[in-house]
């Protein structure tokens, strides 16, 4: 499978595969009993510092798009790949949010709202987050860091189409400052980073709760899975359309947004094609707290049949009687 193949090799951030078989044999059972009412502060609380870590990493991104990205040398020769119109952008940045970071939490509170389970909900949100904000601050980074034209550039630099370089034949631009300045981040796609960051974490999610890979060959829950990624896919698509980015640029920003939200996914889920793919590691962790009495008394039994057995052979003379403690 595509994603049996993605995953394969991030199996060490979870339990092994005996006690993922072992909570494979567990039932939506106690689903309705961790609700945010009785649990959620409980849950906030025991990762007050992933959320203060998600803080810091909106301050690192706040503070990435406010410094000016690497001037790198622009020559008269090299605007003629530079020279593609410059066009508004199909897909607005204040709608990136909406689609990446909003519309995956309304789905999940809508899970919430059926199940009841605060796990999931607050562990969908924080690796939704995570998967965001990290991919922000890579995206970023690497923008400021390479300072790769855009296709668009030389209407940034020279607004009236009239041309000005220096002696090295490098350009003198005296367009606006912030455009030169958002001239100089085409690599890697933030837009494409960011959908597919969200949007991705959204694909693997849904295809945990409706069991898309439960060997019964519903082709239909594939297509609920590969929508978030088409329009992922999409929104790249129009950043080339656009004339904003590069293919490339397309292409990178598309993997660093799908691998960080595999990581993170990982990091509160099961493989999606596992049995218990449907539900966080947390909620399982707590299910087997509850059954704690019922595994007492259990083992409690056992130990008591274990010592009359060992008592009968000791008087039949089959085994040895343990060794006085010093």
């Amino acid at each position: 499978m595509v994603f049996g193949s993605l995953f394969a090799p991030l199996k060490f951030w979870g339990n092994s595969q005996e006690q993922e078989s072992q909570r494979g044999r567990m039932q939506e059972i106690d689903l309705g009993v961790h609700t945010i009412r009785s649990h959620g502060g409980r849950v906030a609380s025991k990762h007050k510092h992933d959320w203060i870590i998600l803080v810091i990493l909106g301050a690192i991104e706040i503070g990435l798009n406010l410094i000016s990205p690497f001037y790198r040398y622009v020559g008269k020769d090299m605007m003629t790949d530079l020279k593609y119109p410059f066009n508004d952008n199909t897909i607005p940045v204040w709608s990136v949010p909406l689609y990446a970071v909003l519309l995956p939490i309304f789905v999940f509170v809508c899970f919430y709202l059926k199940r009841k389970c605060v796990y999931d909900l607050h562990h969908s949100i924080l690796g939704l987050a995570f998967a965001v904000l990290i991919t922000g601050v890579i995206t970023d980074s690497i923008k400021v860091a390479t300072g790769r034209p855009r296709p668009n550039f030389y209407w940034r630099c020279f607004p009236d189409g009239k041309e000005f370089y220096d002696a090295l034949g490098g350009v003198i631009c005296h367009g606006k400052a912030a455009e030169i300045k958002e001239g100089h981040k085409s690599f890697p796609s933030g837009h494409t980073s960011w959908s597919f960051a969200g949007l991705g974490f959204l694909s693997l999610y849904l295809s945990g709760k409706v069991k898309a890979f439960n060997n019964e060959g519903h082709v239909a829950k594939l297509c609920l899975v590969f929508f978030p990624l088409l329009a992922a896919c999409l929104v790249g698509i129009s950043r080339v359309d656009d004339y904003w980015h590069h293919w490339q640029d397309v292409f990178a920003g598309a993997l660093i947004g799908l691998f960080v939200a595999a990581f993170c996914y990982r990091q509160f889920y099961p493989n999606p094609y596992h049995a218990e793919g449907w539900g966080p590691y947390a909620y399982f962790t707590a299910a087997l707290e509850r059954g704690q009495p019922q595994n007492v008394d259990a083992l409690r039994t056992m130990s008591l049949q274990v010592e009359s057995t060992t008592l009968e052979n000791m008087e039949s003379g089959t085994a040895t009687a343990p060794a006085p403690e010093r």
